[in-house]
Order: structure tokens, then sequence, then C-alpha cells
């Protein structure tokens, strides 16, 4: 059997849309810490951004004591991504930008604050259902074509050759034994970049082609073997001055297949979008908690492949429901380990929030290039011990 992931470069339109949305919350963040916030008086943040031509519209809600500059913050953002000229879509310099926040509902407001609200406790932001991942095909715990394919971003990211402008994205098949389930070889990759002819001798495709592939099959080198197939731009063309809201817009939350394990069986992206909002929002703190806690079992050596469930209520702190999936492979009975995880996880808003130190601006400006392959706070095995204590019981 074949199975595909997909990822995109920073400089995907989505992406852009991601990072700014990221990086204005981040900015409130680095404000709310200079007035001193904790967390009973943190900012609550929805944060939408629109792209278009030449035109970026933030909207969304927000409740904060601080000021930033909103337009500076945007351009900057834009800029860092490597968009300074129109000739490649989009300039951070002469980009208009639009500013339509509005205070968030008190009534959400109420619900997640600890001194108000029903239940007197911080609560989720929203009800949703939030799905966390693992499994043992690479030492991150995680499959393996998410991890190729995003590998193989980072390098066209880092590359430094200006033919390949920032707008691209990227796809690997990888060939799995039909009865053991184990990556056997790296069938298929396909990348498509947008091309800044500007630095180009020529149209030479081929040439073109050449290094591209020579970044690809470097970069992957331990899964590339003679009949792994490459595919470079398909269409024929792809020129750097149609890309980025000048051919296609850019929103946030577009890509949640691509961020969460990027497309791979049975790790479905749950909620909505993560990077946009504040980590009230359980969206975004209860993704990093699920993937948390089915990382640390499948780390355990409590199953080989897991997905962990989570549903909340708006204004209630504890998980609504945990529901776990180790596919045939757990050591122990998925529901009994629901029950040792609602044991030892705390699991609430709050709870993430300090374990996982999501009030870190730095964590918002690194979030929208991947969730779970850096060294992430979510991304820690240190439940490992206590896990396998209570499996033995």
């Amino acid at each position: 059997m074949q199975i595909s992931s997909e990822s995109i470069k920073v400089g995907h339109p989505d992406s852009v849309a991601d990072m700014i949305a990221a990086h204005i919350i981040a900015a409130i963040l680095d404000q709310e810490h200079k007035n001193g916030m904790d967390i009973n008086t943190m900012p609550h943040c929805g944060v939408e951004v629109f792209l278009g031509k030449g035109l970026c519209v933030v909207g969304g809600e927000v409740s904060t004591r601080a000021w930033i500059d909103l337009d500076k913050c945007v351009r900057e953002t834009v800029l860092g991504l490597g968009y300074n000229d129109a000739a490649i879509g989009l300039n951070g310099n002469s980009l208009g930008v639009l500013n339509a926040i509005i205070p968030q509902s008190p009534d959400i407001n109420m619900g997640t604050r600890a001194d108000a609200g029903k239940h007197k406790e911080i609560g989720a932001g929203d009800q949703g259902i939030m799905y966390g991942f693992a499994c043992d095909e690479t030492p991150e715990l995680l499959p393996l074509t998410y991890v190729l394919v995003n590998r193989m971003m980072r390098a066209f990211e880092s590359c430094g050759d200006p033919i390949f402008a920032p707008d691209g994205k990227g796809q690997v098949s990888v060939d799995y034994d039909d009865e053991t389930g184990a990556p056997v070889r790296l069938a298929k990759v396909l990348m498509s970049n947008a091309i800044d002819y500007r630095y180009v001798k020529g149209n030479d495709h081929c040439a073109i082609e050449s290094k591209a592939r020579k970044i690809a099959f470097d970069c992957l080198k331990d899964w590339v073997d003679k009949k792994t197939d490459f595919l470079f731009n398909p269409t024929g063309e792809w020129q750097a001055f149609n890309s980025c809201s000048a051919a296609d817009s850019g929103v946030t939350g577009r890509k949640l297949v691509v961020q969460f394990y990027g497309g791979y069986p049975g790790a479905q992206p749950g909620g909505g979008a993560v990077v946009n909002k504040s980590p009230e929002k359980v969206d975004c703190s209860a993704a990093f908690g699920s993937r948390y806690v089915a990382k640390n079992i499948v780390a355990a050596g409590l199953a080989k492949k897991c997905s962990v469930q989570l549903a909340y209520a708006i204004g209630i702190a504890k998980p609504f429901s945990i529901y776990v999936n180790t596919f045939g492979t757990g050591k122990i009975a998925d529901k009994s380990l629901a029950k040792i995880i609602e044991k030892l996880f705390d699991l609430t808003p709050a709870g993430m929030i300090q374990r996982f130190d999501l009030l870190n601006s730095d964590l918002y400006r690194r979030l929208p290039r991947t969730l779970f392959l850096d060294d992430y706070p979510w991304e820690k095995t240190d439940m490992v011990k206590a896990l396998k204590k209570e499996a033995r019981k």
C-alpha cells in the first residue's frame, strides 16, 4: 500500500496568513507581559487574516489591555518571509492593511475567567473536538510521510537559491508493507515552487528541475532509491509574479490537514485552526495536549500507534469526553488507557497553558512552520514512567 502526505513552505499564501495572525498574538503577549499579565489576566484572541492582491484584511475578536502597531506587525511579518518585491507577488512595504478586529463577546470572556462565569474557572474558550496522534515509524513518533515532506519544505526554505521564490508546496508517497504496515521505500516526490525568472539564465526548465531534484533528494537521501519518481512543477511553468495573493489568496486556518500530520490515515485534524488563537481556546491548547498524551503512550510502549480524542464544552475546564484508539496495537485496552489519561493528565485549559508555556510569545512566532516537529514542550515524553506504572496496576 502507498500513503501520501503533503506540506507547504512558509511562503505559501495560507501560511503567510497564519504567520501574520500568530505574530499579532505574539506581539499582544509581549505587551501583556510588560503589563504584568498572568494566566488570570491573559488576552483572549481569535485573529483571522485574508490576503488578496496587494491587500491584507485582519479581523476577528480580541480582548486585551495591550496596544500594538498592527500595520507594522503585518508588514514586518510579510517582509520577514521574503516578500519585499511586487515582482514575486507581494511586497510588505506597499501592502494595504485593513484592521477589522473587534472586542471578544463578554459572554465568552466571562466563561474563560477564573473569577467569573457559571463555573468560576478558566473554561474552554469554545466547544470542540481535538485529536492527537503518534506512531513509532520515526524517532519523532510521527508518520514517516509527515516527517519527510516537512524536511523537504525546510530544505527548500533554507537552500539560499533566489530562483526558488517563497511560495511552494510538496508531497511524498511512501510504500508500506501490506502485512506489517511498516514503511519500505520512498516511492514518489512532488515539489511545486514558484520560480523567480529574474535569476534564471534563459528558460531552461530542465536545469531548474535538476536543482530542485538535488535539494529534495539530498534531504531525503535515507529513503530515496533508484526507482523513486520525482515531479517538479508538473504544469511546466510557475512564475513567481503569479505567486502569493496575485494568483492565490491566503486565509488563516485553511491548511489544517497539512499542519495536522499531513493527511496520514487515522491522524485526522480536529477542532479548528490553531495558530491564530490564544490558548484558552482548546482548538489551540488541546491540539497540543492530545498530541502530548498520544506521544507519551507510544513512547511508553503501550501502543505502536495511538489517536486521542478530546472533547470540550464552552466554559467548562475538564474534557467533556476522552476517547483512545490504538488501532489494535495497544498493550492494554483502549478503554483502560482513557481512564489512565483522565487520572494522570491535567487537560484543562489552565493546566495545558502552564505545562506547555503557551503564553510564551516565541512559541507563536514558530508555530506556523510546524506544530509538532520541533522541541516544543508538548513533544516531551516525560510522562512515560507514570504511564508504565499506572498500566501495571
